[in-house]
């Protein structure tokens, strides 16, 4: 499948996860399921206008709202840091996930990160996005993605390639 070209300032990540739709949207809109691939703690109101806040990685907080929630179909919501090396200010950015079924009861997962404000930023989520959704696939497939290694603090060197 091609796709577009990613402008400047957006992440495009698909992934393939043998898990139905329902499953897959579960685990984004609930908080317990979301904290078992992402995040160490945080608050959600899976609805849209409502607010979450969740600390991602270390001391990483990101917190936006929820713009779109259609039910097994697609979520949108703003995303931000309100502290971390990335200048990506909460609510800053978008980041849509919408997810098609496959003829064998899977999901085609597409997740767009989009209003990112310089490479750097772009590099570092697209590296995250990757991390976390290949721990979001895990679950949904039934496996324990097991402890996130990127919760503990990072050396400097490498905190700016894993915040996102």
């Amino acid at each position: 499948m091609t796709i577009p070209p990613t402008p400047m300032d957006t992440v495009h990540l698909e992934r393939r996860i043998s898990a139905r739709p329902e499953t897959v949207f579960g685990l984004l809109t609930d908080r317990e399921k979301w904290l078992s691939w992402m995040g160490a703690d945080g608050s959600f109101s899976f609805e849209p206008g409502g607010s979450y806040r969740t600390r991602v990685t270390g001391e990483s907080v990101a917190s936006g709202r929820f713009i779109t929630v259609d039910p097994h179909r697609r979520i949108v919501f703003s995303w931000g840091w309100e502290s971390g090396p990335l200048p990506v200010p909460p609510g800053s950015s978008t980041i849509e996930i919408t997810l098609a079924p496959t003829p064998d009861d899977g999901t085609l997962l597409r997740l767009i990160h989009s209003g990112l404000p310089s490479t750097e930023a772009c590099e570092a989520h697209a590296e995250s996005w990757q991390h976390y959704v290949d721990r979001l696939a895990t679950r949904a497939e039934g496996g324990d993605p097991g402890p996130d290694t990127w919760l503990r603090d990072k050396p400097d060197s490498d905190r700016n390639r894993s915040e996102g």
